[in-house]
């Protein structure tokens, strides 16, 4: 394909449509409804993330914890839309990412440093520093990854580390705390700081964690899990605050629980390094 305005002119001149019209097409066919789809739905992502910023500016922080919240569903709907649509690129995976580094690693630090941090601007502001930077470097390891043939951890059905999406979930934690008890013990800015850094740190590390591919529940817990969830939603609906830290420590629970099952497959089927 050729780009030189030149050559268009000369095929103008030259009374050869077919030359003119090759430009055109090309411009033509980089554009896709299907592509579009799961990228604005990335985009609506970003905006969602950038606005807890917003709320967390004008001191609305359930507000702005709620949109972090969304811009983690919206995050876990966009992949699953390309992959529906067959419409998986590598613009969209790197859009995806830079979304995820700005809503799951910028926002969540800027939020929880206007929340309390800011009360120790130095201290304070490193934790948030950490946990941002912890974000953006696991994402970057992630795209690093994408053509590499053996990954054990995905290979065994595990992830590396903590997902940034969950990261942002486990920053918040003091502040579901803080927002269901509005007891100030759970604003305590060193113990936030120190709380921000574990999971920075959490994020970036090397600990194979439970992926959805490990979640299979036997046919006989299905129902029971389908209820289960029924449940989590009508009590997320009711007491949003308190089924976020139930939800949050629950994970936590399964981080050793992974580092277990994980040990457990490697010896069953060992995984090629």
């Amino acid at each position: 394909m050729i780009d030189d305005p030149d050559y268009e002119a000369e095929a103008a001149f030259a009374g050869r449509p077919d030359m003119r019209r090759r430009p055109r097409r090309r411009l033509a066919a980089g554009l896709s409804m299907r592509a579009i789809v799961p990228n604005a739905i990335t985009a609506a992502a970003l905006c969602s993330g950038l606005t807890g910023i917003r709320f967390a500016i004008a001191g609305d922080f359930e507000k702005s914890v709620l949109a972090i919240i969304l811009a983690g569903l919206l995050d876990g709907i966009d992949g699953r839309a390309a992959r529906l649509l067959n419409a998986q690129t590598r613009f969209g995976a790197e859009l995806d990412s830079l979304a995820d580094s700005i809503s799951f690693g910028v926002a969540p630090a800027l939020i929880v440093y206007l929340w309390t941090l800011h009360q120790i601007p130095s201290l304070g502001w490193i934790a948030a520093l950490a946990f941002a930077i912890c974000c953006v470097l696991r994402l970057a390891r992630f795209n690093s990854r994408l053509d590499m043939l053996e990954q054990p951890h995905k290979a065994a059905g595990f992830l590396t580390g903590v997902p940034a999406p969950l990261g942002a979930g486990l920053a918040f934690l003091p502040m579901y705390l803080w927002i269901a008890t509005t007891r100030s013990e759970f604003a305590n800015p060193v113990a936030v700081s120190i709380w921000m850094v574990v999971i920075a740190f959490l994020m970036i590390s090397s600990i194979p964690t439970l992926g959805w591919s490990r979640l299979r529940p036997p046919n006989s817990l299905r129902l029971g899990v389908l209820a289960l969830v029924g449940l989590a939603v009508a009590a997320l609906l009711t007491e949003t605050w308190y089924t976020l830290v139930a939800i949050t420590l629950v994970y936590l629970v399964l981080l050793p629980v992974g580092l277990v099952t994980y040990a457990k497959v490697r010896r069953q089927a060992p995984v090629p390094r």
